[in-house]
Parts: structure tokens; sequence; C-alpha cells
């Protein structure tokens, strides 16, 4: 940093203490059977999160630790990168002015540079080069480096061939990949391998960070069995919290597994107190957010907390509840079929939740691609289908879904790359036409 050691951490915002928010509000959808777009959505939940983001104490983490943590502050170099004027290859520094157009240029070669050692106080003389290794600092009175590649040897000359390079090449000047005082990450940004090499190239060890997103997590339904456990007549195993708990380990969160919760609005009730006594940010739950006789997580998060909506007009996945809890902490219900589940994690949680760990809001990957069969598909709502994306012989992008699209069948959704995307406002397609696709790569 500009004014601290390169292990301590910069001066953080004022926390928040607590997570005391108002009430995000009643909403008109909250008792209505109204069906909020996608796009809506997804502004909603930033829109809130942003308003009442938890604000918890930077801590430093050495760099090989922080991969994928969230920065908590500017930083900000305290040095130009690189430092000095120095070599990009192997090769000879000379002065370019010697270069002339359409001639060779035969120069004399003085010595040699090597990288880590100054050169020395005496400018190279015209006419003059020296051998230079790649990251070696440029002697005074050189401004190009020709490759060894590119030149004969004649005794104690180089010979450039004519017209082979110009003047100021294959130098990498000081300060070029950082200048002294710029900021070097932005507050916000996932810390990526990169940048923990920019980092120490700034000769810091440490980095603040954000503490990960505490986030409880559990499944509702008496049908529900734990893998490994024997299955009962009418029962499934729980696929959803492994998959779920899965795809929350990958971002900086810590998963506060609080297992399955049966269909007892009492029981929901106990395992929303036990995620608020694990001063969880935020509760993700799957199941029981429909219109089901024994669906009560919207009924129970009404009576202990807030529901700003709870429909969403998306398939798979229309019954998503948001909301807060009496203590503060966000709460995302995701529907309880499997495919469902994941969808509305990816389409309208995950970046919710990232921004309340602290992230910046980056643009989602999405390509065109030319769909290989024809889908039906209504307007008024958004369709998320499975798909396998794959290059097409004229170096373009195409899709195809993964068979079956029913919310329930898992083994598509494995089959898949990517998620096909239909908006809000868009009818039936042929085959051929050109669709939105969101791969799953650096979206898992």
């Amino acid at each position: 940093m500009t004014t601290d050691p390169p292990s301590a951490a910069p001066n953080p915002p004022a926390p928040t203490p607590g997570f005391e928010p108002a009430a995000l509000g009643p909403s008109p959808l909250s008792a209505g059977a109204a069906e909020l777009p996608v796009d809506q959505a997804q502004a909603r939940l930033l829109d809130a999160v942003r308003a009442h983001r938890r604000i918890r104490l930077p801590e430093s983490l050495p760099l090989l630790q922080a991969s994928g943590r969230v920065l908590a502050a500017d930083l900000h170099s305290s040095l130009d990168v690189p430092p000095h004027d120095n070599s990009a290859m192997d090769g000879y520094a000379f002065a370019g002015a010697a270069l002339q157009p359409g001639q060779p240029t035969r120069l004399r070669c003085t010595g040699s540079l090597m990288a880590g050692v100054a050169p020395a106080q005496e400018a190279l003389p015209a006419g003059c080069c020296v051998r230079i290794m790649t990251g070696a600092v440029m002697p005074e009175g050189a401004d190009t480096v020709v490759p060894f590649e590119l030149c004969h040897r004649l005794g104690d000359e180089v010979e450039i061939p004519a017209d082979r390079l110009r003047a100021g090449e294959n130098r990498r000047r000081r300060g070029e990949d950082l200048a002294s005082g710029r900021v070097a990450l932005r507050a916000g940004r996932r810390l990526q391998p990169s940048d923990l090499g920019l980092a120490a190239s700034l000769g810091l060890t440490h980095l603040p960070v954000w503490p990960r997103l505490r986030v409880a997590l559990f499944s509702t339904g008496d049908e529900l069995v734990e893998p490994g456990q024997p299955l009962k007549p009418g029962s499934i195993y729980d696929s959803n919290r492994v998959s779920l708990g899965a795809a929350l380990s990958r971002l900086p969160f810590d998963v506060i597994d609080l297992g399955q919760v049966p269909d007892d609005p009492d029981a929901l009730q106990a395992a929303l107190e036990r995620a608020a006594a694990a001063d969880a940010d935020a509760v993700v739950t799957s199941g029981g957010v429909s219109a089901g006789d024994a669906d009560h997580t919207r009924a129970v998060l009404e009576r202990g907390g807030s529901v700003d909506f709870w429909k969403v007009a998306m398939r798979p996945g229309r019954p998503f509840a948001f909301g807060s809890l009496a203590g503060g902490a966000l709460f995302f219900g995701l529907p309880g079929n499997p495919v469902a589940a994941l969808v509305t994690f990816y389409a309208l949680a995950r970046d919710a939740l990232l921004c309340a760990a602290g992230a910046m809001q980056l643009p989602r990957v999405r390509l065109q691609a030319r769909c290989a069969v024809a889908i039906r598909k209504r307007p008024g709502r958004t369709e998320f289908q499975r798909g396998v994306l794959s290059a097409s012989p004229d170096a373009g992008w195409s899709v195809a879904p993964t068979g079956s699209q029913g919310a329930g069948v898992l083994s598509s959704m494995s089959q898949a790359n990517a998620l096909l995307v239909l908006g809000h406002g868009q009818a039936s397609i042929a085959a051929g036409d050109w669709v939105e696709v969101w791969p799953f790569e650096g979206m898992l």
C-alpha cells in the first residue's frame, strides 16, 4: 500500500454494528399472485442486498490463502512496476537511432547484462551494443533490443539485417504495468491468481479481504431421506442440499448445513432460529415455497420476518421466495425440484449472495448461439433449458437441449454445460435461430 507496510490492511469502511436492516418492506406481490419478470427480480434482489448488506471487519490473509476471496479495500501501488526500463527478451541493447532504413546496422558489442544486476553508470557509447538478458535493466543510452536470432555475430561486432525491427522495440518501460500511486485492484474484486501475483509484484504479503459470507442451508420435505440411509416407501434421497451446498462452497461463503426439515411449521421455525443462532448472514432453503398444503416456508417467514416476493415468471423455478428474517438475515427460498433449485440459484440467488459478501457486480457471460432444434415457448416468462454448447463448423456457436427438460430431471443438468435462455417476451423459436446461452464455466 502507499502508506502501510505490506502486511498491513488498509483502513476499512466503518462497520455497521450487526445486521439490523429496516424491513425489506411489504411488497404488493407478497399476498398476490403476480409473477415478477426475471430481470426485475434480479434488480430487486441486488437493490435490497446493497441497501442492507451486513458489514463485518475485514481480515488480513496471506496471499496464497486469499484466492477467491473478496478484496475489502482498494489496493494502491507503492512503486512503479516494472521499477526500471528493462529488456523484454534476450538480445542486444542499443540506441534505436542507429537503425537506418533499407540497410543493415553494425554495432560493436562491449559487454553483457544479466537480470538482477545493475548496469554500469556510464552511458552506452554511440555505435555500440551490449548483450542483455530478459528482465535486465536497460543501460543508459539504449532504448531498443534486437533478439539474438535476428542478428549475425562477427567477432565483437553484431550485424542487424535491414528493416527487421524499429527503434524502441522490445523494451519494457518503467511503470508500464502499473505506475506508483495508481489503483492496482478495486475493492469488491474476487481475487484471481493473477491478482495475487500482481500484489506480490508490489511487495505485499497479505491482503485485506471480507470474511466469508455465512450461509445457512437446509432442505424441507417429509419425503426426503439422507443419502446412505435406506429409502422408505414414497421417499427420495435429498439431492438438493448436496448440489446447493457444493455450489455455495465454490464461492467465498461458509456453509452452515442445517440438514433436513420436515413439512411442519414449528420445525421450520426452529430451523430458522438455529440459523440465527449460528449468526448466518443468509439462509438458503429448497422446497416449501409453492402453494401446496404442506408448503409452510412463506407463511412462517411472513410471521417472523418479511417477504419481498415469492413468484417469478420463469421456468423452471416459478416459486422463489425472497425476504429477510427478524434478525436480519437474508432469505432465499428455492423450489424443491432439483433442477429448479439449481436454476433459481444460478439465475437469482448467486449474484445477490455475492453482493452480500461484498463482491462487485460483474456482467454475466452471455453468448449467442444457433439453436440446433425448434423449441416451443409462450411469451410471458423466461425459460431456462439445459443445453450442450459447442463450436460449430462456421466458427460460431451452436447449442442443443439435453433431452427431457422436466424440473426434476437432474441427469440432464449434469449432462449440460450451459443454460439456454429464452427471454420473457420471446415466443417459439425455429431450428437455426439465434438464442442466448449462459455457459456454466465461470458460473458454477
